[in-house]
């Protein structure tokens, strides 16, 4: 019978792997791998090497090459490494036979994302959708990882007890799936619920790349304490709250970050989550301006927010982390002149490009914070005077 174990222990010492190929770019592969390593180090697992390499298309029995596999294997033999870890989604015939050939446990990117929303449900919405993702993930891998313990010969009369307990599993597997989905729908329902109930405020929900700092703003906006650390997927669960901003009330969510490579299923599973995002009037889209690549986080976002339908709503960009964007940007003999040029140029950018619809600011510096406020409060006003322009006691 299938058991759902804890994938990464804490201090577990990592090998990352990458392929480069007609899709992934050598620039790329190596941006992904140190989110891989940022993914190892939430989940408790410690990156202490990393292996690419360039192939037309991955191979189908081990995914890398059989001399790149023996390079990976002559490295963690006598070295106290128990996890490789594959920055693409692995086949369970593939898993199978690295392991053979490593004698180490191997998982992949999917499994390690969802092995870190295991660890981070706390909520019985988020802890069904996360185990109904687990599930959907292990279905179609069960063959492959099962194949060891089947017969080398099939046909009448060879019918192997590894074969039988495959079967077993899968029934066991697609009986768990159906009845998560039921309890996922009870709970859905309950959520809408709470939802309808919400009366005729407008809601804004924060969004954004993971780690971008949703959850700090989301403490400055609306004063509650929501969990926030330097951790992907530091929040899962969805956190809804009530702010006044000048007598005027709306609902301020928080939402589970987006990632590139998101698995299938874990998208699938949290759809009722994300209901968040969908029936939110306005969108704060939260973005890590210090990161070197933050545009591609952008873009990942908002196809993400395409997938959701929600593309279109009205939105904020609110570039977070000034802070640490200045301390990498500027050097000790640039004029004060010439970083407000700079400045001033990177703002107009944006604002050209957003239709005046941004924001920049430093959550933990708590700088530019009441721009962001009133930025949000004019939103807010302008769409209740839309809606409901004979209720005036919302604007004054």
């Amino acid at each position: 019978m299938i058991e759902k174990t804890q994938v990464v222990a804490q201090d577990e010492r990592a090998v990352l792997i990458g392929l480069i190929h007609k899709e992934q770019t050598e620039a790329q592969v190596h941006e992904y791998l140190d989110e891989l390593a940022f993914l190892a180090d939430t989940a408790g697992a410690t990156a202490v090497k990393r292996f690419t390499q360039r192939l037309p298309h991955p191979d189908r029995a081990t995914f890398i090459g059989k001399g790149k596999l023996e390079e990976v294997r002559q490295y963690v033999v006598g070295k106290d490494v128990s996890l490789v870890i594959f920055d693409d989604e692995l086949s369970g015939s593939q898993i199978s036979n690295i392991q053979k050939e490593l004698k180490i446990k191997v998982i992949d990117r999917s499994d390690l994302i969802l092995d870190i929303f295991a660890r981070r449900a706390r909520t019985a919405q988020a802890k069904v959708q996360v185990e109904l993702a687990q599930y959907q993930y292990i279905l179609p891998r069960l063959r492959g990882m099962w194949t060891h313990l089947e017969r080398q010969k099939g046909g009448i009369g060879m019918r192997g007890p590894g074969e039988t307990e495959i079967e077993t599993d899968r029934r066991i597997v697609k009986d768990k799936i159906s009845l998560l989905r039921k309890r996922l729908a009870e709970i859905d329902k309950q959520s809408l619920t709470q939802r309808k109930e919400r009366g005729e405020y407008i809601r804004v929900a924060l969004v954004g790349y993971t780690n971008v700092g949703k959850s700090t703003i989301m403490n400055l906006i609306s004063k509650s304490d929501v969990f926030a650390e330097n951790k992907l997927f530091a929040t899962l669960d969805t956190t809804t709250r009530k702010v006044v901003f000048e007598q005027t009330p709306f609902l301020l969510s928080d939402t589970v970050g987006f990632i590139r490579k998101l698995p299938h299923h874990l998208v699938e599973s949290f759809k009722s989550t994300l209901d968040e995002v969908r029936e939110s009037d306005i969108l704060m889209h939260v973005v890590d301006i210090s990161h070197p690549k933050y545009e591609d986080q952008i873009e990942v976002v908002n196809r993400t927010l395409t997938e959701l339908k929600s593309i279109d709503k009205p939105t904020i960009l609110i570039f977070n982390k000034m802070d640490l964007y200045e301390k990498q940007t500027f050097d000790e003999w640039l004029t004060d002149d010439i970083k407000k040029d700079i400045l001033d140029q990177l703002k107009e950018s944006w604002q050209h490009r957003s239709n005046g619809n941004c924001v920049f600011i430093s959550a933990t510096e708590r700088k530019n914070i009441e721009e962001l406020r009133k930025t949000i409060l004019d939103k807010v006003i302008q769409l209740y005077r839309e809606r409901y322009p004979y209720k005036s006691e919302y604007f004054f």
